[in-house]
């Protein structure tokens, strides 16, 4: 009897240790690093759909961080909307989770004004759009600045999966990479089905838009082919048969990857890892952030 009741209470004991999820230090880094976007995509999707934030919303989550600058409640038409809300709350859920399983760190300081999105976009098109893009305008251009975010955070879950060592980990990665993936192909889907409407008052199609904003990624992120626009060459379309693109993938249609670095290059808006800018004036959060910056760097900006 007491042989029976020590191996009860040792199963016991087992299965509180391995419901108890301590990462790694080189696993929570990695699990940190996208709390990045997540507050950014939070912030954007519940400013843009709601006309408020993380502090309204769930403010023990942006841990005292700095409000973002410049956002606003955009002008959505009604299906924009309901979309653009359930995605705010996912990303809020998405925080939520994180840091269920790492201490995480405050929001950092994220520029999302329109004169943010419209640099981005000039930089796309090689010249300045007049007037400035304004994702606040109108629902279409608050999709297509909803182009710039999901993807970016998807193909970094992707590169960090491999990377992960516990199984919690890998489990929690693959969960988010899901629902982010997910988010894409609906932003994707509704740009896709107005891929020939022009843009007003540029005149250029919401599919160019696309190509323009892949092809900028591709560039700062330095390392080669990994975004693709709504239109490619069929060569490099599914099977090397389609110009349709509605979800972007190699040629076996797997999704591409990127490191940290080459994510900090895209949403600093500059191709360089260690200078501060674009959506994070002051630089990203996070040791793996953080280790690529000098303070006179940041001083600089």
């Amino acid at each position: 009897m007491t042989r029976v009741f020590f191996f009860i209470v040792f199963l016991l004991f087992c299965s509180v240790v391995s419901s108890t999820f301590v990462p790694s230090k080189s696993d929570a880094d990695l699990l940190e690093f996208p709390l990045n976007l997540e507050y950014l995509e939070a912030e954007f999707f519940l400013w843009g759909a709601l006309g408020y934030g993380l502090d309204k919303v769930a403010p023990n989550l942006s841990m005292g961080g700095p409000p973002p600058i410049g956002v606003r409640k955009a002008h959505l038409d009604p299906l924009t909307k309901d979309i653009i809300t359930q995605f705010a709350y996912q990303e809020v859920g998405h925080i939520r989770a994180i840091k269920g399983a790492v201490r995480g760190f405050p929001r950092p300081l994220i520029d999302l004004s329109a004169r943010s999105f419209g640099k981005v976009m000039d930089h796309a098109f090689g010249r300045a759009l007049i007037p400035s893009f304004d994702p606040y305008a109108n629902g279409l251009n608050f999709l297509l600045a909803s182009y710039l975010i999901p993807y970016v955070g998807l193909t970094g879950y992707v590169g960090a999966n491999p990377q992960l060592g516990s199984f919690q980990a890998k489990s929690l990665v693959a969960g988010l990479l899901g629902v982010e993936s997910a988010q894409d192909a609906v932003i994707r889907t509704l740009l896709y089905e107005r891929a020939l409407t022009k843009v007003e008052p540029y005149g250029i199609t919401v599919a160019e838009f696309t190509i323009r904003i892949s092809k900028l990624r591709n560039r700062l992120g330095g390392t080669g082919h990994k975004d693709e626009g709504l239109l490619v060459p069929p060569v490099m379309g599914a099977e090397a048969k389609l110009p349709g693109n509605v979800v972007a993938g190699d040629e076996h249609s797997i999704a591409y990857n990127r490191t940290p670095k080459e994510i900090l290059r895209i949403v600093y808006a500059d191709g360089d890892e260690q200078v501060p800018g674009g959506f994070y004036p002051k630089g990203a959060s996070g040791r793996i952030a953080q280790s690529y910056l000098s303070p006179n760097k940041i001083q600089a900006k």
